[in-house]
């Protein structure tokens, strides 16, 4: 007990306290009232802002995809269209049994593994090479690099029109200059012929094509993003490892490559998801002829030479199956970039 204070004295000094610190906890409790009232005002506007998107991408990516998935496991042609809604759909898995045992979709998925593998591998290539080549400051470096950028900003049907004239048979400037100084007896159909002898070794003459034009219309981007990433490698770096000594070739595997790996690695990644989805290029160039035949021209063959929308169906789900799980991969390799 306080000397000099009676009790009462304590309860009246008390009291006000007490009634002090209530409303101090009302005080704090109405701002929260108020913060959530306008977290859900944000909330609300933030909903309706973004609706109109959300309404797009369900309209165009979303229920085409439900119909597709539909179509997949059912017994569904071009002539059924009509009646659709009409009657019952008949559940299957008739259309991935029939994919399952094609021949034809086998051959399409090995012809789309080599394809994008072989232009994921030669664009990250060209496009490496030519980083470094250019990572060193000349005269007319801008220009260069800007010319370089052509084939991947030119439209994708006047490039097909431009290598569809070079390799022509009868009047393309390919043909005309073997014959005229390599000594060729009769024209190459590149756009056509399957397999040909070259020194003894077959070749998949309109594949190997096709790859080239992909790999010189892609190309551009993987030296655009190497060499965005080696203009952030600082100076200082190759600068310290000059003066200790090391060349030209040290600098380029101990300093220059490791600098590059990540972004290499989701190049190629990426490059191939992209190859593997082609359509245009292929189509374009030699319509899935010359063993040609791409996953991708596969399911329009199956949708419009067929008229089997069910099929086509199954092999497009089929297609994005393995897409998906290359895009699980990139999603994984690059948050490791990001990490790292």
């Amino acid at each position: 007990m306080t000397p000099g204070r009676s009790p009462s004295a304590r309860a009246r000094i008390a009291r006000p306290s007490g009634a002090g610190r209530s409303g101090a906890g009302r005080s704090h409790g109405a701002p929260t009232g108020a913060a959530t009232g306008r977290a859900r005002r944000e909330n609300r506007s933030g909903w309706l802002l973004v609706s109109p998107s959300l309404a797009v991408v369900a309209l165009v990516v979303l229920l085409p995809f439900a119909l597709v998935v539909v179509f997949g496991f059912s017994e569904i042609r071009l002539v059924d269209i009509p009646f659709l809604g009409t009657e019952p759909v008949e559940w299957s898995l008739d259309n991935f049994r029939r994919a399952a045992a094609s021949q034809a979709f086998w051959g399409a998925l090995w012809t789309t593994v080599l394809y994008a593998g072989l232009t994921a591998a030669g664009s990250l290539a060209v496009g490496l090479v030519l980083a470094l080549a250019l990572h060193r400051p000349f005269a007319g470096r801008g220009l260069v690099r800007a010319l370089l950028l052509v084939p991947y900003v030119l439209p994708v049907v006047a490039a097909a029109t431009i290598w569809r004239t070079m390799l022509n048979p009868q009047y393309g400037v390919v043909n005309a200059f073997g014959r005229a100084y390599l000594g060729w007896d009769t024209p190459v159909g590149f756009l056509s012929t399957t397999s040909a002898d070259v020194w003894g070794v077959p070749v998949p003459v309109a594949l190997l094509v096709v790859v080239l034009f992909d790999i010189w219309k892609s190309a551009p981007l993987a030296f655009l993003f190497l060499t965005a990433r080696l203009q952030s490698v600082p100076g200082e770096i190759e600068e310290a490892a000059a003066l200790d000594g090391a060349n030209r070739r040290q600098n380029l595997r101990f300093i220059l490559l490791p600098q590059l790996r990540a972004v290499a690695l989701l190049l190629l990644l990426l490059r191939f998801i992209w190859s593997f989805q082609s359509f245009d290029d292929v189509y374009l160039l030699t319509e899935g002829a010359g063993s040609t035949q791409v996953m991708a021209i596969q399911v329009y063959t199956e949708l419009v030479t067929k008229a089997d929308i069910g099929s086509a169906a199954a092999f497009g789900l089929l297609m994005s199956l393995i897409l998906g799980v290359l895009l699980v991969g990139y999603v994984v390799l690059s948050r490791r970039t990001e990490e790292s």
